[in-house]
């Protein structure tokens, strides 16, 4: 940091504190008494001495600093940054939620499993799967679990698959996760279409197949159009299909990944159903699966008998359990109460929107930028800076440059398949005028390119920070402030 603004510990000073406390009137031993030795300190707490409204005023500053949803557009292709309702915040703060503990006892938090059981319907509703587990705390997680059910119902069988097939526009989660569990990747081709081909699927399935991870749309932002003869041709070899449900924002109302013929499913309820993420708050991955799946699924499950909703461990089959009670309850307040708040009706206008935005901001950079893959795209598309590049300036540069208009940048460099990715989703949060000043920035750098490359590769100039080493931030990261000696 500068020294128009010093780290705090650079603004203590000597005799200043943030708390004034009358003398302790009540006699106290010494702390050589009370604890320990190997407890006390041997040196001194080396803590900034401050006046309370100097640390407020610091912290306030830094927050000032920061950048997400509520302070500007936030087009991250595969992240879906959408804007989120304060009335969730407020409905998750409500002490009956906020200030219970699973241990107390079910007969006391009835209304929370209420909640989680009225959650599982809707998600079954929009899905079209049988039932869900809350334990999975984010997409990857649930992926891990998903694949966990697959190769348990598999052993079920008396049948030893292992082998896990991926696009090769997969998120990378998938490969990683695959290997997590012990099975093979193998990775399959995209098409010139950017769409899963058919024969090549075909000619991959086999008796190790256990099965294929797919995401629809997909990264690319295209809808997998042969999916009901994708979903056949696994079936028929003896696999499952596996849903990453990372874009569901872009179908919500349209289709289900069910009639889809998938047969697990993970959802990120803190991307399509608005809850904060990406250092805004934690994730929630609820995990759906067919009937021949159900009784796999994670202990314990909700369920009701008659007026009483409880939490079912009696699950013989089941995996077991992948994370404490039934993960973040919180964030599924908060999504509950945005489906609630949004009706059948509200989520499809979402999906549509959604769509809307993506094409219209394709539509207008279309000229400017390379597409790799044309034709309309749902909820996120993705472009190419490959003749940018060509021209002094890539993907990463431009990233930079945008910076300088308030903007933050789209996902860069992924999907692996796409040279000097661009990958852009709006989301259905954003309007026009805001899509047009962030169509007139790419425009802009993109004219800046061809007049004056090394403009644009020192980006970017307004910010607080200017351009790191990222290599040297990722191999040698410094996360904590030393004083000098």
């Amino acid at each position: 940091m500068n020294a128009a603004f010093p780290l705090i510990f650079e603004k203590d000073r000597p005799g200043r504190k943030g708390f004034s406390l009358p003398p302790c009137d009540v006699p106290l031993k010494p702390l050589e008494e009370l604890l320990p030795q190997e407890c006390l300190r041997k040196s001194r707490l080396d803590l900034p001495r401050l006046s309370e409204v100097d640390v407020v005023r610091h912290y306030t500053a830094l927050s000032r600093r920061n950048y997400g949803v509520d302070s500007g557009f936030y087009p991250l292709g595969s992240c879906t940054m959408k804007y989120n309702p304060k009335i969730n915040e407020d409905v998750a703060a409500l002490a009956g939620f906020a200030s219970i503990h699973p241990l107390q006892g079910d007969p006391t938090y009835q209304g929370a499993l209420e909640l989680l059981y009225n959650m599982e319907q809707c998600l079954k509703e929009i899905t079209g799967m049988e039932r869900y587990s809350f334990q999975t705390v984010a997409g990857a997680h649930g992926e891990l679990t998903g694949l966990l059910i697959i190769l348990a119902y598999h052993r079920s069988r008396g049948e030893k698959r292992n082998r896990v097939l991926i696009p090769d526009s997969a998120h990378g989660t998938n490969p990683a996760t695959v290997t997590m569990t012990g099975c093979e990747v193998l990775q399959l081709p995209s098409n010139d279409k950017g769409l899963v081909d058919t024969a090549t699927l075909k000619a991959h399935l086999d008796e190790k197949t256990a099965a294929l991870m797919l995401t629809n749309p997909n990264t690319l932002g295209l809808f997998e159009k042969d999916i009901l003869e994708i979903s056949r041709l696994v079936h028929e070899a003896g696999g499952l299909l596996y849903y990453d449900g990372a874009n569901l924002n872009a179908i919500m109302g349209h289709c289900r990944p069910g009639d889809m013929g998938f047969d697990v499913v993970h959802l990120n309820l803190h991307k399509t159903f608005s809850t904060p993420h990406g250092s805004g708050g934690p994730g929630s991955g609820p995990l759906g699966v067919t009937a021949r799946l159900e009784s796999f699924l994670p202990y314990p499950v909700t369920a009701k008998d008659g007026d009483r909703f409880f939490l079912d461990y009696q699950r013989p089959r089941s995996i077991g359990k992948v994370h404490s009670f039934f993960g973040n309850f919180g964030v599924v307040v908060k999504a509950y109460t945005y489906i609630r708040m949004m009706g059948a009706r509200g989520l499809k206008q979402a999906s549509d929107d959604a769509v809307l935005n993506a094409n219209y901001l394709l539509n207008c950079l279309k000229d400017i930028y390379h597409v790799p893959y044309r034709g309309p795209c749902k909820h996120e598309f993705v472009l190419s800076a490959k003749l940018q590049k060509k021209r002094g300036a890539g993907a990463g540069d431009i990233a930079k440059a945008l910076l300088d208009y308030g903007l933050h940048p789209p996902t860069v460099y992924f999907p692996l398949i796409v040279e000097e990715a661009l990958m852009i989703e709006p989301t259905e949060t954003e309007n026009k005028e805001t899509l047009d000043h962030f169509v007139e920035a790419l425009k802009e750098i993109a004219a800046e390119i061809e007049t004056d490359p090394v403009k644009i590769k020192g980006a970017p100039y307004s910010t607080p920070v200017r351009r790191l080493d990222e290599v040297l931030a990722a191999r040698k990261p410094v996360v904590r402030w030393k004083k000098e000696p």
